[in-house]
């Protein structure tokens, strides 16, 4: 009986440490009564929580609160921020962008670098340089876990990067370097998968679990959120919009590449093509950063040859979404990538009466709306869930 009550308690003071920890690192530092406030739990369990806690080297006192009342003022208590680092990396074709962050979320360092023509071995070494020189600065010693999102199949079952069509080599070769590097978990995921976290966690949907979103960008592509969980398929190819085939390309796409497919009607050098077309201004680069500023353009001009260019786009990215909602039934659809934030609420709410034309199924289509980065940003949540996971879990010896 005594080691069966032992074990419940045990038990008890874990979940209720798992509690505290969790809502400091949603939350941020809070004084013990608010702690009370939220778990619901006595004076006395807060307080040996908060002494388990400090004495493990979790939780410390940041600050006081309340020094307008009478009496004392209350300790404010917040994780230890440099009990672990972590890592965030976006790697596209022509740049590097990564971040440094602590247990609490805050960012210690970040850099890009520019990535010249195909990149290479050279590019590998400078950013790998580079993240260390950041890592001195920031006096980050090491990093406890890193994920790095990258176009291409991210093999769930082997952690490995598949490329696709014409995708660099280097971008491997820079996973391998980071593993081999850090001497520390390095995760690897699709960049629009990373896109698809952060809107689910602090962007458009935060209010679903079901969507999908699309990302129009340099390249397309799709994030598939079922049930709250993301569903990468069985090689890490789901969501490869890139070769759906569509009518108007002129063919098929081919397992070689994907300049048939949907990636025809709506990349960023369609975009542009199609701007050209209208007689809109586009730069000939047909980059991602040029489709950006003709579509956000002519979301906020809507008439005239702007508006026909956003209603041909539109109906371009219905047909796909069409295509996706008659498979998966998502009730929702999220536009990003560079193109589809630019577009915002207009090119929404176009794409969403064009889907409504297409498909039976209800289906609400809205713009993503995470500032910045959304791949690092689904990056960064990643890396600090992991970390926290294996940091706030309890030792065997925890009483």
């Amino acid at each position: 009986m005594t080691t069966a009550r032992t074990a419940t308690l045990r038990t008890t003071r874990a979940i209720n440490d798992r509690l505290a920890l969790d809502l400091l690192a949603e939350h941020g530092p809070l004084t013990a009564a608010r702690l009370r406030e939220l778990t619901g739990l006595s004076r006395p369990s807060v307080s040996d929580l908060l002494r388990r806690l400090g004495r493990d080297g979790l939780v410390t006192v940041v600050g006081e609160a309340g020094e307008n009342r009478r009496g004392p003022n209350a300790r404010v208590y917040g994780l230890v921020a440099d009990r672990a680092h972590v890592a965030a990396f976006d790697v596209r074709t022509d740049s590097v962008a990564f971040v440094l962050a602590d247990l609490t979320g805050r960012t210690v360092g970040s850099a890009g670098l520019p990535v010249p023509g195909r990149g290479g071995r050279r590019v590998v070494t400078a950013v790998t340089d580079r993240l260390a020189r950041v890592m001195k600065e920031a006096a980050v010693p090491s990093l406890h876990t890193t994920v790095m999102g990258a176009p291409g199949f991210a093999d769930p079952a082997t952690g490995a990067l598949r490329r696709v069509g014409l995708l660099p080599a280097w971008h491997g070769e820079l996973l391998t370097a980071l593993r081999t590097r850090l001497g520390a978990p390095v995760i690897l995921e699709n960049e629009v998968n990373l896109a698809g976290l952060a809107e689910h966690r602090l962007g458009a949907v935060r209010d679903r679990d079901t969507f999908v979103l699309l990302w129009l960008g340099h390249g397309v592509g799709a994030a598939v959120v079922l049930g709250g969980t993301l569903r990468r398929g069985a090689s890490g190819g789901a969501g490869e919009i890139g070769f759906l085939p569509v009518p108007g390309t002129g063919g098929l796409p081919s397992a070689e590449g994907c300049d048939q497919g949907f990636h025809a009607m709506a990349g960023s050098a369609a975009v542009c093509a199609l701007a050209r077309e209208k007689g809109l201004a586009a730069d000939a680069a047909d980059d991602a950063a040029a489709a950006e500023r003709v579509v956000r353009e002519a979301a906020e001009r809507g008439e005239g040859a702007h508006a026909e260019f956003l209603e041909v786009l539109a109906g371009r990215v219905a047909v796909a979404a069409a295509s996706v909602v008659c498979v998966l039934d998502p009730g929702c659809v999220v536009l990003g990538g560079e193109v589809g934030r630019a577009g915002g609420a207009p090119l929404a709410a176009q794409v969403g009466r064009r889907l409504a034309d297409l498909s039976p199924l209800p289906t609400e289509v809205r713009a993503a709306t995470v500032d910045g980065s959304p791949v690092l940003g689904g990056a960064l949540t990643t890396a600090l869930d992991t970390a926290r996971q294996d940091v706030f879990s309890p030792g065997p010896d925890t009483v």
